[in-house]
């Protein structure tokens, strides 16, 4: 279990996204939480799997769901409904995969603090984006990625760790094999930088909700 991501001036050393290090390794489930009911209910399953589980938890998410607008005020988890914890035991699945967000535009694939900012540009650009929260990347729930894809016809991918060799090039891979006849137009990422985590500048690193929401509109204009 281990925080990941940026968003909260860490610099260099302490704001990596390396989900994609663990998911390279066979043998190891790999989880990225955006919401506290998803977080108690993955973790609870992570430890019940007779399997080692990797178990990321993005630091900007910790206080509320961030959308990207670093310069507002955060909404705390109180006033949010995934913030509503059962005190209870309960368990989620690993490996299946949660519709945040219904739409018909075009599907955004997604996960941690991205989650958020996604359904913010997508409110912003008033685009019916369906955002999947994928929850875990191993196991990756492909059944939820196609049957959103083939509704839509267009994909977007979106997650702050760097863009080459990041995990959206296995997302996008997985989209092109599985539903390339379904598709409108080439699928887009949107991801941080190529270049290491700057902590003065970290804004222009950060995959905000106007550099997804101008990814969106390309898509739709394909």
């Amino acid at each position: 279990r281990m925080p990941t991501g940026g968003g909260i001036f860490g610099g260099q050393t302490h704001s990596q996204s390396p989900e994609a290090l663990f998911t390279h390794v066979a043998g190891l489930k790999t989880v990225v939480v955006s919401n506290p009911y998803d977080a108690k209910g993955l973790l609870i399953a992570a430890i019940e799997d007779d399997d080692p589980v990797i178990f990321l938890e993005p630091k900007r998410v910790y206080n509320g769901p961030f959308d990207g607008h670093h310069d507002r005020p955060i909404v705390p988890w109180s006033k949010h409904p995934l913030g509503d914890v059962p005190d209870g035991h309960y368990s989620i699945e690993i490996g299946r995969a949660r519709v945040h967000r219904e739409g018909s535009d075009l599907t955004v694939l997604a996960y941690g603090t991205l989650v958020h900012v996604a359904q913010a540009a997508a409110e912003e650009q008033g685009i019916d984006a369906e955002i999947i929260d994928l929850r875990t990347l191993v196991p990756l729930d492909v059944d939820a990625i196609v049957a959103s894809v083939e509704k839509t016809g267009r994909c977007l991918i979106v997650h702050e760790a760097t863009l080459t060799s990041g995990y959206g090039a296995e997302l996008s891979a997985t989209v092109q094999e599985r539903c390339f006849f379904h598709l409108e137009a080439p699928t887009l990422r949107v991801c941080g930088w190529d270049t290491p985590y700057p902590h003065a500048h970290e804004w222009s690193y950060f995959p905000g909700p106007d550099r997804v929401g101008r990814a969106m509109h390309t898509l739709m204009s394909s």
